[in-house]
């Protein structure tokens, strides 16, 4: 039997949540909701009720839907935080960019609203262990590395600063990639298709809302020196830029259409692994320990670690901010892409050969036979590997 889930809608017009009520009534057996008239009223409820899914409006008196998100945030790190407001409240939707994972526009039909909350409720089943879910979900983004962050602050901060030169510098960042991504993707920039292109989302956004979301509202943060994962993490940024370079070039050969979404997709690959090494350093060394000293598989010595895998908390966080399904994807099956429900070639495809043919840490990994067998693709993982020598010869890594 499926567990209920519990809402909670936040808005100060009564009329909002009577609609809310009367739109979600078909809903009632496989939610539980609450409706509260204010960000007061919302906590209160919380202090006394689980919530998994906090619902709010942005423009409410006393305390507005950004205030409440960030207290949601702070206090119950482990419910997920969608904003629900007008296409007006451009400015007061970017407050919300560190607390909401996800932007819903008003108005918003049943089958939209009952879709995001079942996508970022399923998403939770993917990690067992309740600290890791909190540390995933109280993240409100992937720190950058130093020196493209540098950059980028320079180049916003020019007099003569370029879109063309913003989107090359922030294609090269996975932190950076998925920040941008998931602004774009969300409901609230009223797109009808998925971006998966870093230039295409800068070019949508423009200057003046990234020079925004950057220098007035931190949507970019930067990694901390540690010195016990500077190496990874230089390691895991060159892995992921070579993974998304060949994984583009390979899908140029066989189905150019997914081209940019495989280097995305690439580029995005071993996002848990970042966020695990980032954030729990000396648990992320334990792992390396086991697969160095032991031999053992890395997803067998992370599941010893975290309960979970690499694969499993990128897949989480990706979901969880509503990026496109490519990167959710290769995120989660990389590593096992038979286990992906669609036997077509697609980024996941170009990710999974990519990964095998620049392997981390000098773990190597055959592809996944039945898989390449069933796309007929067997046969040419050898002249793939031939090509893909010179993409890791001039992948260049900014550190």
């Amino acid at each position: 039997m499926t567990c209920m889930i519990t809402v909670l809608f936040v808005d100060d017009e009564p009329n909002i949540l009577e609609g809310l009520q009367r739109m979600l009534r078909p809903m009632r057996r496989e939610w539980h909701m609450h409706f509260a008239h204010s960000g007061a009223e919302a906590l209160a409820l919380l202090g006394t009720q689980h919530v998994d899914v906090v619902v709010s409006d942005m423009r409410m008196p006393g305390m507005d839907g950004a205030q409440l998100l960030h207290e949601v945030k702070d206090r119950y790190p482990h419910t997920v935080r969608l904003i629900l407001s007008g296409y007006a409240e451009k400015e007061l939707i970017l407050k919300s960019v560190g607390a909401a994972h996800q932007y819903l526009a008003k108005p918003c039909n049943a089958e939209t609203l009952k879709a995001t909350v079942n996508l970022t409720c399923a998403m939770r089943g993917l990690l067992a262990d309740e600290t890791l879910r909190r540390l995933v979900a109280q993240m409100q983004t992937v720190p950058s590395l130093p020196v493209l962050y540098s950059e980028l602050m320079k180049e916003l901060k020019a007099p003569d600063s370029s879109l063309r030169k913003i989107s090359q510098i922030i294609e090269q960042d996975i932190g950076m990639t998925v920040k941008i991504l998931q602004m774009v993707n969300s409901a609230f920039f009223g797109l009808r298709r998925e971006v998966s292109n870093v230039t295409e989302a800068v070019n949508f956004l423009g200057l003046e809302t990234i020079t925004s979301l950057t220098l007035a509202h931190g949507i970019f943060s930067q990694f901390e020196e540690h010195p016990a994962s500077r190496q990874t993490i230089a390691e895991l940024w060159k892995h992921s830029s070579t993974v998304g370079a060949i994984a583009r070039r390979i899908a140029t050969k066989e189905c150019p259409a997914v081209a940019s979404d495989a280097f995305t997709a690439g580029l995005l690959h071993d996002i848990g692994e970042v966020v695990l090494v980032a954030n729990l350093p000396a648990q992320a060394a334990a792992v390396r320990e086991l697969v160095t000293q032991k031999n053992m598989p890395k997803l067998e010595a992370e599941k010893q670690i975290f309960e979970a895998t690499h694969s499993e908390v990128g897949a989480y966080l990706l979901g969880l901010w509503g990026l496109p399904y490519s990167a959710v994807e290769a995120a989660a099956f990389h590593h096992t892409p038979n286990a992906s429900a669609i036997h077509t070639f697609t980024p996941l495809t170009a990710v999974h050969l990519a990964d095998t043919l620049a392997p981390a840490n000098g773990q190597m990994a055959g592809p996944d036979v039945e898989y390449l067998t069933q796309l007929r693709l067997l046969e040419k993982v050898p002249l793939w590997q031939a090509g893909c020598a010179p993409v890791q010869e001039c992948t260049a890594l900014h550190f």
